[in-house]
């Protein structure tokens, strides 16, 4: 979290757990479609939709308690302005690699155009940190209402198979109700994961119970007739298992988020899995750069045609994908040139007052 100096180490573990499977549907998904077919890969990426996106929102919650009480201005360049910057900055990168093939398409005007309309209609793999800050705001906004009533009435626009087309309309709906979970319930999740540190052997028992439920959950087609209910997000994906249909998505969805807290409590007690809590502490660097070293591993491995194995082209291009923004950003830190690629620059804050004492943090995703 940018606001805190002290760091807990099993919730890096989850964003880390996080940034990996969100990075791997991407590549996975990237390969199955340039090869022509699927590998074992794409299992792993299906047996996580349930929750690889609840948990990301539901860890990004956790501590907003802490200071969602903060005056407006602080509040806003914390929880708004940080976002924002990265949005404009990694979106005109995006863009330098992908409006050339636009505008030979299309024209320069087009991609002009999609450019502009990023600020409306989030671009590509950008749209999370695009509606983090609405879900910051809303929240303050909500703050003095029963936790009860807020909770019921997210529940219920996730439950409804809401598909407008409009990126940020529709993941509001299907998302916030695991935001808002994270944060009034912070304690709880807290004392979950104190449970599970404290209680290994049951904590694995009731994480392969979960496992089996959430496969068979998964990979069992849901009945042709419930197709129409669909959660829209499942229907984009071409996943029709019963997952995907209303109430068991929401059931699923925080089921499998407390699953990952719970995984998180049990490996930060392995001094071999450091790694993947200091990967989690800077989640956003990989979270904005991967889009590229994706790229690239994706078009040489498969132009080589070394490697024919769909799954296994699939899982290079993840390492190299989440590799690639850890290396870069080394790269800058041991330099000292591109820091604003990953840190606000002075000129970008709203209010100074209070990061000293806020451990300034500016590469964290939350």
């Amino acid at each position: 979290m940018a606001e805190t100096a002290s760091r807990v180490d099993w919730v890096d573990t989850a964003k880390g757990i996080c940034i990996i499977f969100v990075v791997m549907m991407h590549s996975t998904l990237g390969v199955g479609n340039a090869m022509g077919g699927e590998g074992f890969m794409h299992t792993v990426v299906d047996f996580a939709r349930p929750f690889r996106m609840p948990d990301f929102f539901l860890i990004s919650g956790l501590f907003l308690g802490l200071v969602i009480n903060r005056p407006w201005l602080r509040y806003l360049d914390r929880k708004v302005v940080h976002f924002v910057y990265f949005y404009i900055l990694w979106l005109t990168i995006q863009f330098v690699f992908k409006a050339p093939g636009m505008a030979m398409e299309n024209g320069i005007g087009a991609a002009a155009f999609e450019y502009l309309y990023a600020f409306v209609q989030p671009f590509g793999t950008l749209w999370f940190i695009y509606i983090l800050p609405i879900f910051f705001v809303v929240t303050r906004l909500v703050k003095g209402l029963p936790v009860w009533f807020v909770l019921g009435w997210a529940a219920v626009l996730e439950i409804l198979p809401v598909s407008t087309g409009i990126l940020v309309f529709d993941e509001f709906c299907a998302r916030y109700v695991y935001f808002f979970a994270g944060y009034a319930f912070a304690t709880h999740i807290f004392d979950l994961a104190a449970w599970a540190q404290a209680n290994k052997a049951k904590a694995v028992g009731l994480l392969g119970l979960w496992a089996v439920v959430n496969a068979v959950m998964v990979f069992t087609p849901a009945p042709a007739l419930m197709e129409p209910i669909l959660h829209a997000d499942e229907v984009a994906a071409n996943s029709q298992g019963l997952a995907a249909l209303p109430i068991l998505s929401l059931i699923m969805g925080a089921a499998g988020a407390i699953a990952i807290v719970t995984v998180s409590a049990l490996l930060t007690s392995l001094s071999w899995m450091r790694w993947l809590s200091w990967l989690g502490a800077h989640s956003i660097v990989v979270y904005l750069a991967f889009f590229l070293p994706m790229a690239v591993a994706r078009v040489v491995l498969i132009r080589l045609g070394i490697i024919t194995d769909i799954g296994v082209v699939a899982f290079l291009v993840t390492a190299s994908a989440v590799a690639g923004p850890v290396i870069l950003y080394g790269l800058v830190q041991y330099t000292g040139y591109g820091r604003f690629l990953f840190e606000r620059p002075d000129w970008a804050y709203l209010d100074r007052a209070g990061t000293a004492a806020d451990g300034r943090q500016p590469h964290l995703l939350t």
